[in-house]
């Protein structure tokens, strides 16, 4: 067989690519293997649909090879990328039929059927007789292997279907590994059908053609398809022969869906010889497979479930570390860095509802000298302090944050107090819980205590307007004594009249 027969569309696919495919339906595992891992290494410039048929007939290599987990991650990877794509064009068509026949092989079959259908369809319309063939091959070996799994009352309308689509895949190619797989397709939908002569003189001429091609697959399972032509005519002894080189030849191409089928057909061919030994050999042969996929998936869920794990832990590891960031250490409170983030959604929020954004500028008087007669470690407490206050005295919506040093921001949303006085009260609320608070545990009897003055301000839509607008106000406060609360009204708004001072002296 030919490295480049094994596909009548191949310039989609790299050469090497192509190449493992056919070591691969060679028996040459060990050489497909190493090939595989050094086309797995080279990067590929291919996008869209090329790109993705490259990785479903990696996958399918990958799985031929029972190398499963390889086989599904280049699956989803390639299944990802078709999903952002609209099927449409020789490739796509191509594409999904590679896909479908891989689902297959993983035991899905009504799934598979689904994609070999759209990629029919998808073929017709790129009036390419290669390419619909190809698809049709794929299309009608499932259908047969349906039919085989078939009740008997139902099998006979799978096998005329999948008969009717190989039938017009034949019309449209002749030579190659394609027409090759539809003569022996075709002939095991006869055999289904009942005209078991037909399909005998078909099969044994794609036989022929399957040995001068080398083509391991095809070969074996052309004496898959005589063989069951010959347990129907009640031809036993030969039926076990043919069984029998056609799932040793099988087993060479690491097609686990053929092999257990091959391997339940000729257990019971060999039951109906009386052949135990025989029987039981098929039946472990087919159950070696299964168990084979069974216990690799098992593996492969057991990864991908470690990755998702690890993807969460690293998912929560950078959530605490952007939350980090953006907290202060010593108050616990957001930090400048988390005020920035946070606020232009708060204020769009509370502004889209009908409702003033209020931001509230804290700044502690005369810290300095805290520092200088209690220490900074007694410093930094009462600043912890001051935070408590600040969250106890606002809700828990408000966002609090330490801005820098001494100085403190809130920004209020979704008030429901009285717009007006929203902002006030909540400051003077503030500046009092500090004033009467009982400082001589943090700071002892000879420090002053702290108070803060404030500035407030509402009304713009941006943070730094209302941080212009509060900064104002505070700077008011400062220079009219300290200790007191002082608003800015926002300049555009002339009816805007709340109190402009509040003083604790």
């Amino acid at each position: 067989m030919s490295e480049h027969d094994y596909s009548p569309l191949t310039e989609h696919i790299p050469s090497q690519d192509q190449r493992v495919r056919f070591l691969v339906e060679s028996g040459q595992t060990d050489e497909a293997n190493t090939l595989l891992d050094a086309v797995l290494e080279r990067p590929d410039p291919r996008t869209g649909w090329h790109r993705v048929a490259m990785l479903v007939n990696r996958a399918i290599a990958a799985w031929r090879l029972d190398r499963l987990t390889l086989a599904l991650e280049l699956a989803a990877e390639g299944w990802t990328e078709l999903d952002a794509e609209r099927p449409e064009g020789r490739t796509a068509a191509h594409t999904l039929g590679l896909l479908g026949h891989l689902i297959d092989s993983m035991g899905h079959r009504r799934a598979a059927l689904d994609m070999l259908r759209l990629s029919v369809e998808v073929a017709r319309g790129t009036e390419d007789d290669a390419t619909l063939a190809a698809c049709l091959q794929r299309l009608g070996g499932t259908l047969n292997m349906l039919a085989s799994q078939e009740a008997s009352e139902n099998a006979g309308a799978v096998f005329a279907e999948s008969r009717s689509l190989l039938a017009e895949g034949l019309s449209l190619v002749e030579g190659g590994r394609v027409h090759r797989s539809l003569l022996v397709a075709h002939a095991r939908s006869l055999v289904g059908v009942g005209r078991l002569a037909e399909a005998e003189e078909e099969c044994s001429r794609a036989l022929l053609l399957a040995e001068a091609a080398d083509d391991g697959w095809a070969a074996a399972t052309a004496r898959w398809v005589l063989a069951c032509s010959a347990r129907d005519r009640d031809d036993l002894v030969p039926a076990r022969a043919l069984a029998a080189e056609a799932l040793d030849g099988v087993e060479r191409t690491g097609d686990t869906t053929l092999i257990h089928r091959f391997a339940e057909d000729l257990a019971d061919i060999c039951a109906g010889l009386g052949d135990h030994r025989g029987e039981a050999n098929a039946l472990r042969r087919g159950l070696a497979a299964s168990r084979k996929v069974t216990e690799t998936l098992k593996e492969a869920m057991g990864q991908a479930l470690e990755q998702r794990r690890l993807a969460v832990q690293a998912h929560r590891a950078a959530v605490a570390a952007r939350e980090a960031a953006a907290r202060d250490p010593l108050t616990g409170l957001v930090n400048r860095l988390g005020l920035e983030r946070s606020a232009p959604r708060l204020i769009k929020r509370t502004a889209s509802k009908g409702r003033v954004p209020w931001l509230v500028l804290v700044d502690v008087d005369w810290f300095k000298d805290v520092n200088d007669d209690a220490g900074h470690a007694a410093g930094d407490a009462a600043l912890r302090e001051i935070a408590q206050l600040l969250r106890r005295e606002c809700r828990a919506d408000d966002l609090v944050a330490r801005w820098a040093g001494d100085e403190f921001v809130i920004l209020l949303v979704d008030a429901t107090e009285n717009r007006l006085d929203a902002g006030p009260v909540v400051a003077e609320r503030i500046r009092a819980a500090v004033d009467t608070h009982d400082w001589r545990t943090v700071l002892g009897k000879t420090t002053r205590p702290p108070t803060v003055s404030i500035g407030v301000a509402a009304g713009p839509s941006q943070l730094d307007q209302l941080f212009t607008a509060a900064d104002v106000a505070l700077y008011r406060a400062k220079q009219q004594g300290r200790n007191r609360v002082e608003v800015q009204p926002p300049p555009e708004d002339k009816g805007f009249t709340p109190r402009q001072s509040l003083s604790g002296s």
